[in-house]
C-alpha cells in the first residue's frame, strides 16, 4: 500500500457496533442537480438493521456533460471520505456515465474503485462498474441495451464499455431511435422521468431487435410515472413484471449498483425482486 492511501486512517470507533445508530450504514451520491431516488429505492428494500445516507456532488455550473464528469471526477474520492468520517460500511455512486467519461477503461475504473475502498477502509462501488460485475457473476455473453433517455455519445459510451469489458452488445439505441419521441430535444424536457407504460414498451422493443439477448440492459436512472397515482418508479421496482414479460433476466445501473452494495454487507434485499438482486436472498 502507499504513503498516499496509509495516511488516511478511519475512526477506531466505527468499528465498535454500539457506536453506530444501525448495523449497515450506507452512502450514496449522485450527479449535481439531480435528487436521487437511490438512497429511498435502497432503504425500501433493505432490512430495518440498515441506514442510508445520501451526498449529492456540488458543481454549481453543471450542464449533464460527459466532459463536466470527467472534470469533477476527483469530487468521488471527496465522497468517499466524507462517508468514511461518518461511519460508513459502503458507498455507491449513482449515474452510469462517469465510468466512461473518466477515460480510465474498465480496468482503470476497477483498480480506481479498489484504491479508494483501501484508502478509506471503506468499499466503493460505481453504478456503470457494478453492470459489469453482475453481468460477469451471471456469466453472460450476449446483451442488448435499452439507452432510455441518454444522448447518443453516453449510451454509446455504455455500449463501448460494456464491449471492453468482452459483452457482445447485440443492439443499443435510445428513446428516439427506438421511434418513442422525435427528437433528444424531447426527451430532455421530460426531465429523466417519463409515462409509465414506456418502461415495458421500451424494453419490449428491445427484446424484439436483439432476441437472442442473454440479458436485457437499461441505463437504470430513468423515472417512470405510475398510472395510479403518478409516482416515479425505476426499473429497479419494475423489474419483476419486466422479467416476467421478457422472459429473460433485466440488468440495469439501479439493480446492478444495490446487488454489488447487498452483497458487500453480505446481507439481501427482503422485498421481492428480479433475478439479479433475489439471487442474494438464501433459500
Amino acid at each position: 500500500m502507499s504513503d498516499i492511501i496509509s495516511k488516511y486512517q478511519k475512526a477506531s470507533h466505527w468499528s465498535d457496533p454500539k457506536n453506530k445508530l444501525f448495523p449497515y450504514q450506507v452512502g450514496f451520491t449522485c450527479p449535481p442537480h439531480d435528487f436521487d431516488a437511490a438512497p429511498s429505492d435502497f432503504l425500501r428494500m433493505s432490512p430495518e438493521s440498515v441506514g442510508v445516507h445520501g451526498r449529492m456532488l456540488h458543481v454549481p455550473d453543471y450542464k449533464h456533460e460527459l466532459t463536466q464528469r470527467k472534470q469533477n471526477f476527483d469530487l468521488l474520492e471527496e465522497f468517499v471520505e466524507c462517508m468514511a468520517n461518518n461511519g460508513a460500511d459502503v458507498c455507491g455512486q449513482v449515474g452510469s456515465n462517469w465510468v466512461h467519461a473518466c477515460g480510465l477503461g474498465v480496468e482503470g475504473v476497477r483498480q480506481h474503485c479498489e484504491m479508494l475502498s483501501d484508502k478509506y477502509q471503506t468499499p466503493f462501488h460505481m453504478a456503470g462498474y457494478a453492470m459489469v460485475e453482475a453481468l460477469r457473476e451471471m456469466n453472460v455473453e450476449k446483451v442488448a441495451l435499452n439507452g432510455v433517455y441518454h444522448w447518443p455519445t453516453w449510451w454509446q459510451g455504455t455500449a463501448n464499455f460494456l464491449k471492453e469489458a468482452g459483452f457482445d452488445v447485440l443492439w443499443a439505441g435510445n428513446f428516439v431511435d427506438q421511434g418513442w419521441f422525435e427528437t433528444q430535444e424531447e426527451v430532455n424536457k421530460q426531465i429523466w422521468c417519463f409515462d409509465g407504460d414506456l418502461a415495458e414498451k421500451s424494453m419490449a422493443y428491445v427484446a424484439e431487435k436483439a432476441p437472442n439477448a442473454d440479458v436485457y440492459l437499461a441505463n437504470g436512472m430513468s423515472n417512470y410515472r405510475r398510472a395510479s397515482d403518478g409516482l416515479a418508479q425505476r426499473f429497479v421496482s419494475l423489474e419483476v413484471g419486466l422479467e416476467d414479460m421478457l422472459g429473460k433476466p433485466i440488468v440495469t445501473h439501479d439493480n446492478a449498483l444495490y446487488w454489488r452494495m447487498f452483497k458487500t454487507l453480505g446481507i439481501a434485499p427482503i422485498t421481492q425482486q428480479g433475478k439479479l438482486l433475489s439471487s442474494l436472498q438464501k433459500a
